[in-house]
Order: C-alpha cells, then structure tokens, then sequence
C-alpha cells in the first residue's frame, strides 16, 4: 500500500511565500515522476510542475520563474516552493506520483489535497 501525505499548505498576503512537502511511503520499489497539481474553486485539476527522476522539470506558464519543484529520491519527498504568490494561485494543491510497487507497475497516486489560499 502506497500513501502521499502532504503538508504546508495555508493562507499568505499576496507576494508571500508558502513551502509544500510531500512524502511517500509504503511497499515502494520505485518513483518515476513526481508532481503537483491544483485545483481552484470552479476549475479543472492543472499541473503546476512535475520533476522526472532524472531531474528534469516541467512547469507550468503560469508560475515559471516564481515555484521551484525538488525532489530527494532517498527520502522519497517532493517539495515546491512557491514565491510571489498571487491570489489566482488559490486552490487546493495535490501531490502526484507515478510508483511502482513490489506486486503491481506503475501506477498513479495522489495525495489528499493541502489548501493554498492567497489573500489579495
């Protein structure tokens, strides 16, 4: 059994900061991709960033150059730093993961959801 826990999400003045963490545990054998997505009120799940066990990273336009995706594959842990938040930022943000386990592929996870609310 596989679980994403996530934490740090919360309420920051526009052109704040939040830190959001995401751990993974269980009967893990490997981790592809690891990511974020969030959803605002009305709105569809989007990604926010992605980052391959290679390293490589994706973003996407709307927060290129203000969040910045990392991962410690020992620790099996995603974080995203979000700077100059805005209020269109708002949303509930989920941490993804594509693992594979001991008995089973490559599947999707996701996490539980952490709220983000910027105030203008």
């Amino acid at each position: 059994q596989v679980q994403l826990v996530e934490s740090g999400g919360g309420l920051v003045q526009a052109g704040g900061s939040l830190r959001l963490s995401c751990a993974a545990s269980g009967t893990i054998f490997s981790i592809n991709v690891m990511g974020w997505y969030r959803q605002g009120p009305g709105k569809q799940r989007e990604l926010v960033a992605s980052i391959a066990s290679s390293g490589s990273t994706n973003y996407a336009d709307s927060v290129k150059g203000r969040f910045t995706i990392s991962r410690d594959a020992r620790k099996r842990t995603v974080d995203l730093q979000m700077n100059s938040l805005k209020p269109e930022d708002t949303a509930v943000y989920y941490c993804h993961a594509d693992i594979r386990t001991y008995d089973m592929g490559y599947n999707d996870y996701w996490g539980q959801g952490t709220q983000v609310t910027v105030s203008s």
